[in-house]
């Protein structure tokens, strides 16, 4: 009796298995797929990354020998790239170093900066540098409603955000 359940339930198994060995290929057809899929992504994002890292050591090359011009046109390269650890980078050594004299390009750069998914804080402390930025060209203004957005958000960069808008 036990024995007939056992090849009763194998059968059945079997017989499952045949009916619907198409889906199972798919199945695992697709799986495979998606793997790939996946593998290829993550291989092009570090190609992209790696690629986005050698421009911005190049623009800093372009800049050490005062070729501000192609040292500017790189980092507004990688920024567009919208990368979100290099696109900062870029912004910020554009601004340290005064490459971009046009402050609407430079707002635009910053807007550019912003849309980029990055954690709340990080979006916090892009704030807090345009807040500066608009604060040196004397859009004081802007730069004090972005520095009481920041310290209404509770963010970490509040005590900072704080002590730059009493001055």
């Amino acid at each position: 009796m036990e024995n007939e359940e056992k090849i009763d339930f194998l059968e059945r198994v079997e017989n499952f298995f045949k009916k619907n060995k198409n889906y199972f290929l798919i199945i695992i057809t697709l799986v495979v797929l998606l793997l790939i899929g996946m593998n290829y992504l993550s291989y092009y994002k570090k190609t992209k990354n790696e690629e986005i890292s050698e421009k911005f050591v190049r623009a800093g090359i372009q800049l050490s020998l005062k070729k501000n011009e192609k040292s500017k046109a790189i980092y507004k390269e990688i920024i567009m790239s919208k990368n979100k650890f290099y696109s900062l980078l870029a912004l910020n050594s554009i601004i340290d170093n005064n490459l971009e004299e046009n402050t609407e390009e430079v707002l635009k750069l910053f807007n550019i900066v912003a849309e980029i998914k990055t954690e709340k804080e990080q979006r916090n402390l892009i704030k807090l540098k345009k807040a500066l930025y608009l604060i040196k060209i004397s859009q004081d203004n802007k730069g004090k409603e972005l520095l009481n957005e920041i310290i209404s958000d509770n963010s970490v960069w509040k005590e900072m955000a704080s002590e730059i808008s009493k001055n």
